[in-house]
């Protein structure tokens, strides 16, 4: 038997699964030597959802998992090594590469030597990664082979371990448009992502052409992030070249952030023209542009453009540039702006309307005491923790220096505000508050009578519901005590109901219907069935009618699901992360948020494009098989009006 077929009804199919969820290490090895081969790389594949579970023991399965590496199954070998990448542990490094089967020229172990790669990059030293950077025998052909040590390359970069070989490699691998487009894909994703890596203008240069020519959005899109990294004259001319041609919102937004890196008098007129673009998401990302980037005397025509019929978010943005940029001196026109935002405030129906009024007051600093106060009194959670997130942006060590210099009497008022937020019992404000106390440059334990506020916080917090804010408020106090902070992990509360399958179809699907127009999408319960019986009670319950889309981040996400409204909602249970091997590679995949491992509950997200950086930390359990235009067209606050099964 060489065969490796999932059955969702199959009572061994289950109960591995349910070992998984209980992290029960010990009896998934039984099926390690299982003749059914399914059942071997079912138990392997679990091991790459344990995370969080005890080092001992994972140590310890990293010598079972190895006796997988030389399966006569190509599917459980790959899976044994997806699993040891997933530990992470360095032990695995030798015994994955011994199990790589140099002399497999008939090609029968590709697959297998491919997850090889990727998991070295995952538990690999440095001297490794020069080793896997410098591999250049593998020809255009060798698709497997070429993305596996793509992605070990992209892996080692998350990391935060690079090397000048593995970038030039990467750099060669993305620029030749005769490699395969999923190679070509991950390596400009290692150039887009990778911190400190400034292209010389000539990395920079065959980008260029190879941007102009290519078809393939999501390559051009993170190809240009990456050229923006050059910050030649040359790299400048081009991206400008390329928005004013584009007709993909993605790749604009892309352009727009990358357009940060070069001079403001030699961009801004693009940035600006974008302001009125269309599509919400390239216009907000120009308004953040002037957040980011704004300068003196521009302010006031910031403060004209917000008041001209701009979507709210931009109007807002721009709001907060001006009072961010303008001068001191100019006293009246900074007035005359809080009084118009402090009047926006008030006329706002939406919660994030005002929550985002709330962050741009915050961009002049002795705003803080309306909106300490305009905070205690809104209902709303997306309101009230937007509040608290203002006064600890104020906290951080540029701004608060900026309004307040060394004034211990601010600090004083800082601390009760952020004191009171803490014993409010709202989780969204306690959390929050509690990592605003640990800033190191205010000192706030010199202000504070107690600590036992904190203590008490802790004890009254629910768990696993609160599990976030437990953490935070539980590394608040390590961090006063001189502690090393560990994070607690929810301990398994939440069986996967199986009987859920029975009255479910084949392929099931959901449709999420919204203002906009309707989604469909094919849930994955082969992958991960504990979310997807998640997922489907609580749609068959109405859990989700009503909740709004409380998250969106321009060409990365939506995110939805929270009873709150702020991100910091759940119910009470918790579920398990469900992290086989499977990739975030294309646009429309709908995964689970987290706090940490095993920590996911209600929230779900809908990706705008491949984001290879939540491969195997973020449960994937569905994908959009219709309707992409609308979840490229949803906005901050929309509803979600019903979760129809099918």
């Amino acid at each position: 038997m060489t065969d490796v077929k999932v059955d969702l009804k199959d009572p061994f199919f289950q109960r591995i699964h349910n070992m998984q969820d209980r992290a029960q290490l010990d009896s998934l090895y039984t099926f390690f030597r299982n003749p059914n081969p399914t059942y071997r790389y079912l138990a392997a594949s679990a091991f790459g959802s344990v995370k969080g579970t005890d080092t001992v023991a994972l140590l310890t399965a990293i010598d079972s998992l190895a006796i997988l590496l030389k399966d006569e199954v190509v599917e459980v070998r790959t899976a044994a090594a997806y699993a040891l990448g997933q530990i992470g542990k360095q032990k695995a490094e030798p015994l994955l590469l011994q199990s790589f089967e140099r002399s497999d020229t008939a090609g029968i172990y590709k697959k297998s030597n491919r997850a090889i790669l990727e998991a070295v990059g995952k538990c690999g030293t440095p001297e490794t990664l020069k080793l896997l950077s410098t591999i250049t025998t593998y020809q255009s052909k060798d698709t497997l082979l070429l993305e596996g040590q793509a992605y070990g390359i992209y892996r080692f970069m998350l990391r935060d371990i690079t090397a000048k070989e593995g970038t030039n490699r990467m750099i060669s691998l993305a620029a030749n448009t005769t490699y395969p487009e999923p190679v070509r894909y991950v390596a400009a994703h290692y150039l887009a992502r990778a911190r400190n890596l400034s292209l010389d203008s000539l990395a920079a240069e065959p980008f260029i052409s190879v941007i102009n020519n290519e078809r393939n959005p999501n390559i051009r899109m993170v190809l240009a992030t990456a050229l923006g990294k050059a910050k030649t004259l040359t790299a400048m001319n081009a991206l400008l070249q390329l928005y004013n041609r584009e007709e993909d919102y993605r790749v604009r937004v892309h352009i727009l952030r990358a357009l940060n890196n070069f001079p403001y008098e030699q961009v801004h007129t693009t940035a600006l023209r974008a302001l009125r673009d269309p599509r919400v998401p390239v216009a907000t990302t120009a308004s953040r542009y002037f957040i980011e980037r704004g300068i003196a005397k521009d302010a006031t025509s910031y403060w004209r453009l917000a008041k001209d019929t701009l979507f709210w978010q931009v109007a807002v943005d721009l709001y907060g540039a001006a009072l961010r940029y303008l001068p001191v001196y100019q006293s009246e026109y900074r007035d005359a702006i809080n009084y118009e935002l402090r009047r926006r405030y008030v006329q706002a129906i939406s919660p994030y309307h005002k929550a985002a009024i709330l962050k741009a007051l915050s961009e002049w600093g002795w705003n803080f005491r309306f909106i300490h106060r305009e905070g205690m009194a809104a209902k709303h959670p997306a309101v009230t923790t937007a509040a608290v997130e203002a006064l600890a942006y104020l906290c951080q060590p540029a701004q608060y220096n900026r309004f307040f210099g060394s004034s211990r009497a601010v600090a004083k008022e800082m601390a009760i505000y952020l004191q009171q937020a803490v014993q409010s019992g709202d989780p969204g404000r306690i959390a929050v508050a509690a990592g605003a106390l640990r800033i190191p440059e205010r000192n706030f334990r010199t202000q504070l009578d107690s600590l036992n506020f904190l203590q008490k916080t802790l004890t009254n917090l629910k768990l696993p519901k609160e599990i976030e804010t437990y953490n935070e408020v539980q590394q608040t106090l390590d961090f006063f005590a001189g502690r090393t902070f560990q994070a607690r992990k929810p301990e398994f509360n939440h069986p996967i109901d199986w009987t859920v399958f029975n009255n479910l179809s084949p392929e099931p699907k959901v449709i999420l219907r919204t203002k906009r127009g309707d989604l469909t999408i094919r849930l994955l319960p082969d992958i991960a069935p504990g979310s997807v019986v998640n997922f489907v009670k609580l749609a068959k319950d109405g859990f989700f009618d009503g909740k709004n889309f409380h998250r969106v981040v321009p060409n990365f996400v939506i995110q939805g699901g929270c009873p709150r409204g702020d991100g910091y909602g759940s119910l009470d249970y918790s579920i398990r992360s469900e992290l086989v091997q499977v990739y975030y590679d294309r646009e429309g995949y709908v995964g689970m948020a987290s706090a940490g491992p095993h920590t996911e509950g209600t929230q779900f997200f809908i990706t705008h494009s491949p984001t290879p950086h939540l491969d195997g930390n973020y449960t994937i359990f569905g994908r959009v098989t219709e309707g992409m235009n609308v979840v490229h067209e949803l906005i901050i606050g929309e509803v979600i009006e019903k979760v129809l099964i099918q």
